[in-house]
């Protein structure tokens, strides 16, 4: 992979994915672009690009001599996925949205048509949680999957995925109980639109899937519960309120900056844990574009593409805890 070009590269993820290319792809270019390079901190060995992916011209200008393209933001991802696999050139996505991978999706047959391999659910969520779900549905085969995610509420977000969290809040549907590691413990999650409950039933063919969500600070996790109460996320919806909130999840920061994910069928559990869900999204990202070469051509998300254990043991090595249980 000679040159990578990071779509976003300026947020956390993006950075993080940006740093750790450098370090284990010597001889990479490693390009980080957006819309606004003079107002991004540089990442040390990667050149960076003003890109306005919205821009088609000047995603073409972007995209010349680019071998590998991550995708941080989401700016019409299909449209951006298809001017890469047209090219031949590699395509990955950190998005958590549904709708959006589910067109990419689509490309499929464009993507085996030039050589080229798409890979989706790219991060933390959705992304070490499919693989965690396919870890458990392995080993306890036809039983329905319980993710987990507790995400530190002190870790400094983007606009943009606080926006999407948002957006989110008015389609929480049901609550369960999971067991996360200490200091955490039993929590009750809520469940949440990532898109890994709607994709991973029809990647390891399993009965179902669902994904909960909470907060490291049980009070942020009771707003967030009543935020998701129809009358409140109504009026969520309104363009001032919205700005309003928004404005003041980008201030208060009332936990850590510690997550844990966990997926559970049966009587069997695993579970990945460590500080900072930005960059485990974006050491993800780096460690599957080190594997690229491995991957046929074709659009596919990362559980139909790596062994889970091989990889998340991979991954672990950059400072984070896989566990591995039983559960009476």
């Amino acid at each position: 992979m000679n040159t990578i070009l990071i779509l976003g590269g300026y947020g956390a993820v993006g950075r993080h994915a940006a740093t750790a290319l450098v370090d284990h792809l010597p001889g990479a270019t490693v390009i980080v672009a957006g819309r606004n390079p003079d107002r991004a901190e540089p990442v040390p060995g990667a050149p960076s690009m003003r890109v306005d992916a919205a821009d088609p011209a000047d995603l073409a200008r972007a995209l010349d001599g680019v071998d590998v393209v991550l995708m941080c933001a989401e700016l019409d991802n299909a449209r951006v996925a298809r001017a890469c696999l047209e090219r031949g050139i590699h395509y990955l996505d950190v998005s958590a949205s549904h709708p959006v991978l589910a067109a990419i999706e689509d490309l499929d047959d464009l993507a085996k048509r030039h050589r080229a391999t798409a890979v989706l659910s790219v991060g933390l969520v959705p992304g070490i949680t499919n693989l965690l779900a396919r870890d458990v549905a392995e080993r306890a085969p036809g039983e329905e999957v319980r993710i987990g995610v507790l995400l530190g509420s002190g870790e400094q977000h983007g606009p943009a995925a606080l926006a999407w969290t948002l957006d989110g809040l008015g389609r929480l549907a049901g609550t369960w109980t999971m067991r996360f590691p200490e200091p955490y413990g039993r929590r009750t999650v809520h469940r949440f639109p990532f898109s890994d409950q709607y994709t991973l039933p029809a990647t390891l063919g399993i009965p179902s899937v669902a994904t909960g969500l909470c907060l490291d600070s049980r009070l942020t996790t009771a707003l967030l519960a009543a935020a998701g109460r129809p009358a409140v996320a109504r009026l969520l919806r309104r363009p001032r309120v919205r700005g309003l909130m928004l404005a003041a999840l980008e201030k208060v920061h009332l936990g850590g900056d510690a997550f844990a994910v966990t997926a559970r069928a049966g009587t069997v559990q695993a579970t990945f844990s460590g500080r900072l869900q930005s960059r485990a999204t974006g050491l993800t990202a780096a460690l599957l574009i080190r594997h690229l070469p491995e991957f046929a051509p074709g659009v596919g998300h990362i559980e139909q593409r790596v062994d889970p254990t091989t990889f998340l043991h991979e991954l672990a090595a950059g400072g984070f805890i896989l566990e591995r249980l039983e559960i009476p």
